[in-house]
């Protein structure tokens, strides 16, 4: 979105005497408040957001293992086996820490690195989303 347009939601603003309006494509989303006589402009960015929450991620040698796919999160391999992981737990490079059901097709998800499992960021039985974080590790090598 450029100057011009913002400029064009001011004036949209101002001829239907509206109060606020919202406005969000892809990663940017923009609100725009009347305080006053003043518009103020709050423009927020996803992408500039991850990249600060990346770079704190990295300082603190933490990473976050996602989902690959869209599906039902599990902790363990059945309702009454032991969970893959738990928190405090040292975990190996290719280790499976939690399943992913999708279209009936069970998916183990396996860490990229190895580390100690800082967080477990999802709730058993949860539906998770493409790229949402399911743990936090600490990396150890």
């Amino acid at each position: 979105m450029n100057l011009k347009q913002i400029k064009e939601l001011i004036e949209l603003m101002n001829k239907n005497k509206l109060e606020e309006i919202e406005f969000a494509k892809g990663d940017l989303r923009i609100c725009l408040r009347k305080k006053g006589k003043k518009v103020i402009q709050e423009i927020s960015d996803k992408k500039k957001r991850e990249k600060e929450e990346k770079e704190e991620l990295e300082k603190e040698k933490l990473v976050e293992i996602k989902s690959p796919i869209v599906g039902t999160f599990y902790r363990a391999s059945s309702p009454d086996a032991e969970p893959f992981v738990e928190v405090g737990d040292e975990i190996e490079k290719e280790q499976t820490v939690c399943i992913i059901e999708a279209m009936k097709v069970m998916n183990e998800i396996k860490s990229e690195v190895k580390g100690k499992v800082e967080k477990i960021l999802v709730n058993n039985g949860e539906a998770v989303e493409f790229d949402q974080p399911l743990f936090l590790l600490r990396v150890t090598e």
